[in-house]
């Protein structure tokens, strides 16, 4: 099973031979640091770096890269050596990025050497840092693990080294510069672009500055509001909050989806997510006949690249977003040409008095709007010839989704069986735009979740004009948060979710009974301002211990029993029952959980918090705004398209939810 780590968090390894798989969006230098039990690099011997890339147990790439593959053996590493550090750092004296702020979030991952992956870990919350200490393999009791550190140094590999308490540090960062800028020329280049329209498979190019990671790289079209998909970055699909791609706000609102891996100013874009952009994965299978000359490729399921047809699943879909996105966008632009031609063609028309008599001036006016009329007549043509397309790829991509990519009408949920790993990502929905009202695009997030969920109760109309009470908000909103953290029980492997409900009121007890019969919950849902301080007491409590247990570099001296597993806490009916202490530690959960493992849903009409005034806005920013009904408030990350959002709901009369929770429950009694 592959750990995917959080910053301070360890892992076993059970092999001595391993390989460390680095993926990123720029060109950045690879080093090994060997240790002694405090941490302390005893020399320039102790370290591989491109100018010597071989040491005893390492070795490393000799030049700049954007993808690199360590070579790792800790058998053959000196009795002395009690810790081998991973650095990273960006080139000095080139023309790329300065600051890891301005680029991807960088991926590492610890593999076996047949590919299997053991841990992995994408280091995010960089700024003005250069280099980066990566990660650590640390011997403890004989036994050897793996540690996410993410430690950034802004003075780059010297400031590095000096603090590993090497006495040659600025000798030796001056030679691995020296070293890469010889190299740097060959450093590996992204492949090629997209050469025909049909050809569906999406090749990992070299992603740029993203929105959200401090970049200002030019967008192809309008430049996209800055937001986070996903769940890195990011993008995945997704990808946010900081570092991570965005998710759909209205257009110019910070919630916006943003993909796993911005697109480079102008180039190519990078479908596959960093977390498995590991050198090259293989090729999808040819399952499909070539197409006819002149014919479309025939679309297939997990055609795009990824290790696993999950992962090739994930990249499709993003690659489908975007497509549509984009094909969007240029019939938009199109259409908007047509009109500003033909409005400026009608003004030179009706600004010269010559053709104001006779028929000069109608048949002027006929002439423009003739012409109107062909672009527009055009563009639709490629839109629907590109609609096509996508709606034919959406007809055999939908039902081979697995469960947590799948709708909950999807047969694969008939076929549920508890999972043993936590998938790449979590379906939250459907998105959709005006002119393709048929396709529908899965709206995906990353795992573990990187940033709160706020089911917005509020009284609003919706996409079709409709209009929904609060009443009914409030019932809709419970049953979605409900839907939502059955998905997020049912995608995570026994006994590694849990889930705690505030229900200061009772008024959410009818949607929450699938929680409550099937037995899934930590414990019954919580009444009362007193259940209210008692379980934010105890989750502030966790997040405090785990926070200074990760920062302390104990992570593994937690309580003996310690629950480990991720927690949800859903929130109903906020703010009744919530005093002023109780609104403070709700913001430290949205602030500071989702690094430590305690994730916030809140099911909440922010205008019943307004008496509270500009004390909650940071709160409802953290999150990210989900609807109860179909409502157009969410913007890609390419062009900025408002994109109808349609949660996904259980239907009407269907028993899926309780069948799935039952199973759920029925395997945590096994696992305890």
């Amino acid at each position: 099973m592959t750990a995917e780590l959080v910053r301070g968090q360890n892992h076993p390894l059970s092999q001595a031979r391993l390989e460390i798989r680095i993926s990123a969006g720029t060109p950045i230098v690879a080093v090994a640091a060997l240790g002694d039990e405090n941490g302390r690099i005893h020399g320039v011997e102790w370290v591989a770096h491109p100018g010597a890339p071989t040491q005893p147990g390492l070795e490393v790439p000799r030049q700049a890269a954007a993808d690199h593959r360590l070579a790792v053996d800790l058998d053959a590493v000196p009795e002395a050596v009690h810790r081998v550090s991973v650095l990273l750092a960006l080139p000095v004296g080139g023309t790329g990025p300065v600051r890891f702020g301005a680029v991807a979030a960088p991926f590492v991952a610890v593999t076996g050497l047949d590919g299997g992956e053991v841990a992995s870990y994408t280091i995010t919350g960089l700024e003005a840092e250069s280099a980066v200490v990566a990660l650590e393999l640390y011997r403890r009791q004989g036994a050897w693990k793996v540690r996410a550190v993410g430690q950034g140094y802004a003075g780059g590999l010297a400031e590095l080294l000096t603090d590993q308490q090497l006495p040659q540090a600025h000798q030796l960062a001056g030679s691995i510069n020296d070293a890469v800028s010889q190299g740097l020329a060959r450093s590996v280049q992204a492949p090629p672009p997209r050469t025909a329209d049909g050809d569906r498979s999406r090749q990992a190019a070299a992603p740029a500055l993203g929105p959200d990671q401090g970049g200002t790289a030019p967008q192809p079209g309008p430049v996209p509001p800055v937001s986070p998909y996903g769940g890195q970055t990011p993008g995945g699909p997704g990808q946010p909050a900081p570092q991570q791609p965005s998710y759909p706000g209205s257009a110019p609102d910070p919630d916006a989806v943003t993909q796993p891996s911005a697109p480079t100013a102008g180039g190519p874009i990078d479908y596959s997510h960093p977390r498995r952009q590991n050198a090259a994965p293989p090729p999808p299978p040819p399952t499909a006949p070539p197409a006819a000359p002149g014919q479309p490729a025939q679309p297939v399921a997990g055609d795009a690249t990824g290790w696993s047809m999950e992962e090739r699943l994930y990249n499709q879909v993003w690659g489908m977003f975007e497509d549509l996105a984009r094909t969007t966008a240029a019939y938009r632009s199109a259409v908007d040409f047509a009109e500003s031609r033909m409005d400026k063609e009608l003004e030179q028309v009706l600004s010269d008095p010559r053709s104001r008599i006779g028929g000069q001036g109608d048949a002027a006016r006929e002439a423009a709007r003739a012409r109107h009329t062909q672009l527009v007549a055009q563009a639709r043509e490629a839109l629907d010839r590109d609609l096509a397309q996508l709606a034919a790829e959406a007809d055999v991509v939908e039902p081979a989704l697995p469960p947590a990519y799948a709708r909950w009408d999807n047969p694969a949920w008939h076929a549920y069986r508890v999972p043993m790993e936590i998938p790449m990502a979590l379906r939250l929905g459907d998105l959709h735009l005006p002119e393709a009202d048929r396709i529908r695009i899965p709206m995906l997030v990353r795992l573990p979740l990187e940033r709160g969920l706020w089911i917005d109760s509020g009284a609003a109309g919706s996409s079709d004009g409709s209009f929904t009470d609060s009443p009914t908000m409030s019932r809709l909103a419970m049953e979605t948060a409900v839907a939502h953290a059955a998905r997020l029980l049912a995608v995570y492997p026994a006994g590694e979710f849990t889930v705690h409900v505030i229900d200061p009121a009772g008024s959410g007890a009818q949607p929450l009974a699938p929680l409550v019969q099937t037995g899934v919950l930590a414990a019954p849902p919580v009444p009362g301002a007193a259940g209210v301080a008692d379980v934010l007491g105890r989750l502030t409590q966790r997040v405090d211990l785990v926070q200074m247990a990760v920062r302390g570099g104990a992570a593994d001296s937690l309580p003996p029993g310690f629950d480990t597993s991720q927690q949800l806490l859903i929130v109903n009916d906020f703010p009744h029952g919530f005093d002023d202490r109780a609104v403070n530690q709700l913001r430290y959960l949205a602030d500071e959980g989702p690094a430590f493992g305690v994730h916030l849903m809140m099911v909440a009409d922010r205008e019943q918090s307004s008496g509270y005034g500009p004390l909650l806005d940071p709160l409802w920013r953290s999150l990210l705004r989900l609807t109860p009904v179909a409502d157009d408030h969410l913007a890609d990350p390419w062009v900025g398209h408002a994109w109808t959002y349609e949660p996904s709901l259980v239907p009407p009369g269907s028993q899926v939810l309780q069948q799935v929770l039952s199973q759920v429950a029925t395997a945590r009694t096994k696992f305890t």
